[in-house]
């Protein structure tokens, strides 16, 4: 009798829960989102965009079945080099490339993350080389995701984090990374506070009803808002790096 492959939960996650591994796969319940998630992953795939898992259709209870990457994913954010930073910013660049002219963007320029935080990006000898929790894909502007990339990354309102000025430093290297030209360049803080007031908003709307994954609303709402106080007070460090 054959063995069947043993399921390891991936606990990592803090939106969606269900999440296990199967040997060289990864299953994720059906959402509201896999169609265009399938969609999404397909067309990276034959584009031959390596930093995003393939899907491989659905199991027997109904999970969508996606390629298992191998690698560190990150559990908790913290500072990050500029090299790591550099590198998360040629990634995205590349994801959204990717998707230009796909027939997936609608009247958006490229095709989101939506949440490319050190959490959902996996690293290899030190590196991020890919994204993984493809669940908030969507179109939109690359603002979007520059914006919460930039926040997530780089910037963090906790007293042992360096000062806002280093902090600004580090956005500007993502942003030399992407290769963002200089017009958008002045949208980046907006972009930032927006991701920043759009999360508050998103797990305001979750303090009731079913708990999703490891996160706690009013703990996510508090750190939110923090992180936006933060960002406001600071701007002018900010903005000026980014000139």
């Amino acid at each position: 009798m054959r063995d069947v492959p043993a399921e390891v939960p991936l606990t990592g996650g803090r939106i969606t829960p269900g999440v296990v591994r199967v040997a060289d796969t990864v299953r994720r319940p059906a959402t509201g989102s896999s169609a265009f998630v399938t969609r999404l992953l397909t067309h990276l795939q034959r584009c031959q965009f390596s930093g995003a898992p393939r899907y491989l259709g659905r199991d027997t209870a109904g999970r969508d079945v996606l390629s298992y990457l191998p690698g560190w994913v990150p559990a908790t954010f913290r500072r990050w080099s500029d090299t790591q930073v550099a590198a998360a910013g040629v990634l995205l660049r590349s994801l959204h490339d990717a998707t230009r002219s796909s027939g997936l963007t609608g009247e958006h320029p490229v095709v989101c993350h939506h949440d490319p935080g050190p959490n959902n990006t996996v690293f290899r000898a030190g590196l991020p080389v890919a994204f993984i929790d493809f669940d908030t894909a969507a179109p939109g502007d690359p603002l979007e995701d520059i914006g919460y990339m930039a926040w997530t990354w780089c910037v963090s309102s906790k007293s042992t984090a360096p000062p806002a000025a280093e902090q600004a430093a580090q956005v500007r290297v993502l942003v030399d990374a992407y290769g963002l030209d200089a017009e958008r360049r002045a949208a980046v803080v907006d972009a930032i506070l927006d991701r920043q007031s759009r999360n508050i908003r998103w797990w305001t709307g979750r303090l009731t009803g079913p708990a999703h994954g490891s996160a706690d609303p009013e703990e996510s709402i508090a750190w939110s808002e923090r992180e936006h106080a933060f960002t406001g007070a600071n701007r002018p460090h900010f903005t000026a790096a980014l000139r």
